[in-house]
């Protein structure tokens, strides 16, 4: 969720605070003491979660990625005062890899991924992600690709429909919405959030209407992963980032919806698990984890959090750290 949750306000720096900032910088620290250790955060959103690991670490490097321009720029200025020791880059957290590559970085000691739509991009009504603005139905977190929500939603058959609304939102009217959807672009092109949001609560039946939120919620939050290929993006780069952390290096993700949940759990939980043939009489060395879990589950924002920040309550936090060098 970039790293930032809040209402919506003039001062969107000074009006969000990072997601279980105390948490994150508790379980991250102890890998980012030694001199010359390297931390990237992969959504680097507003910069409020870098911001505290610069402070921390005085001698702490940041390698802060972006997809979207408009966060990069906001987050430059906020680390201003830290300037000599950050580099930014515009790239999908997919590309960890290739941007440490460029930069003559073999291995980092900490990775932040904050995962899923900040808050500066559900507040500014022209993004196109949240139901309750009126706004073209866009929904890119980078601005410089071409697919839009607009595109998914005039063009995709109403079996894909079908597929993202039921894969990707959990709705279980998925094909209802679909159909609808079909028919009325027959007759308009649907390119506005309201069009789209009444259309979806029309499509579901008036008894589940009046429990769980907004209907629409899940369909959004469907078009959103679609148009930004998140979860495909989140599976290519948990492999991929935990390649790159050194022994004692630790990485922590925080997920807002049980798809991006159950994907990191379940590339955390192999990797911190004994792969030895269950028949062999001995541990085979080659098969010892490479991660060591440092959370039990997902935990979860207090009580607090959720009332301060109630963007934050849907948050989920797992975190590990390298044990081992990578499996051959």
């Amino acid at each position: 969720m970039g790293d930032t949750v809040g209402d919506a306000s003039g001062d969107t720096e000074a009006a969000h605070i990072p997601v279980m900032l105390d948490r994150i910088v508790d379980l991250l620290s102890p890998a980012l003491t030694r001199p010359g250790a390297v931390f990237v955060d992969g959504t680097l959103g507003l910069g409020g979660h870098a911001e505290a690991m610069l402070t921390d670490h005085p001698e702490l490097r940041l390698v802060g990625i972006d997809r979207d321009t408009t966060a990069l720029r906001r987050s430059r200025q906020r680390l201003t005062p830290f300037a000599d020791r950050v580099d930014f880059a515009h790239a999908e957290y997919d590309d960890i890899p290739r941007v440490l590559d460029d930069l003559g970085i073999d291995e980092v000691q900490g990775i932040l991924l904050d995962l899923g739509v900040s808050s500066p991009q559900l507040d500014e009504a022209e993004r196109g992600f949240a139901y309750s603005y009126e706004a073209p139905l866009d929904m890119r977190m980078d601005r410089t690709q071409d697919l839009t929500a607009a595109d998914v939603v005039n063009t995709y058959s109403a079996a894909e429909l079908t597929r993202i609304l039921r894969d990707y939102g959990e709705e279980r009217f998925a094909a209802r919405v679909a159909q609808a959807i079909v028919r009325e672009r027959a007759k308009r092109g649907i390119d506005t959030t309201r069009l789209l949001a009444e259309l979806v609560r029309e499509a579901i039946p008036a008894a589940t209407r009046r429990t769980g939120g907004n209907p629409a919620k899940r369909t959004f939050q469907a078009l959103r992963i679609e148009v930004n290929a998140e979860l495909t993006i989140l599976e290519r780069t948990l492999p991929a980032a935990i390649g790159r952390l050194a022994i004692g290096g630790r990485i922590a993700v925080l997920s807002y919806h049980s798809l991006e949940d159950r994907l990191t759990k379940r590339t955390l939980a192999s990797l911190a698990t004994d792969t030895t043939p269950p028949d062999l009489p001995v541990p085979l060395p080659e098969a010892q984890p490479e991660l060591r879990l440092l959370t039990r589950g997902a935990e979860q924002p207090s009580d607090e959090e959720n009332e301060r920040n109630p963007r934050a309550a849907s948050a989920r936090l797992r975190a590990a750290e390298r044990v081992r060098a990578p499996r051959k």
